[in-house]
């Protein structure tokens, strides 16, 4: 009777932890079809210290900072979004710098109050923070779209971390 109970308190849990997992993992938002992102290289720096700061002549002054602690993966990426394809919501543990080589790319961002799209076309560049910063890259057009990326995130860490759907952004219609 004992070994029957626990053998009940298991099937239980496990059914728990089951739903528990399945439902975090159906309110993540993954890419939607038609987005491929494709690693072009990938190397580990050793931790650094950078200061850099440039004034032109007659120009506005012009300042980098950059430090890491520990060692560190930089990635540059390659993304493809046909008509109507998206990231879906995700952040990364470093940021991003993004230019878009082709087409037009419309940014969301979930610490916006109003999710208002910012629109990007080839040859603009924007940053992404990354860190807990929540974002969704959608092709919103009917042509295909491309980027490069540039990321430096924690040695070892997952690049890209799916996120759910924030409430104050849309839920997107799929081509």
């Amino acid at each position: 009777m004992r070994a029957r109970k626990l053998m009940w308190v298991a099937l239980c849990v496990v059914a728990i932890v089951g739903t528990a997992v399945y439902t975090g993992r159906a309110r993540a938002t993954p890419a939607t079809f038609g987005f491929v992102g494709t690693t072009v290289a990938l190397g580990r720096l050793s931790e650094f210290d950078i200061f850099h700061s440039l004034t032109p002549q007659g120009a506005p002054p012009w300042l980098s900072l950059q430090m890491t602690k520990g060692d560190s993966d930089l990635y540059v990426q390659n993304n493809v979004w046909q008509p109507g394809s998206s990231t879906g919501w995700h952040s990364h543990p470093g940021h991003s710098l993004i230019i878009v080589t082709s087409g037009t790319l419309t940014d969301y961002e979930s610490d916006d109050p109003t999710c208002t799209p910012k629109v990007y076309k080839q040859g603009m560049a924007f940053v992404d923070h990354g860190g807990d910063h929540v974002h969704n890259i959608r092709n919103a057009t009917g042509a295909v779209a491309t980027n490069m990326a540039v990321q430096l995130i924690p040695a070892g860490a997952t690049r890209r971390v799916d996120a759910p759907q924030p409430g104050n952004c849309p839920i997107f219609p799929v081509f």
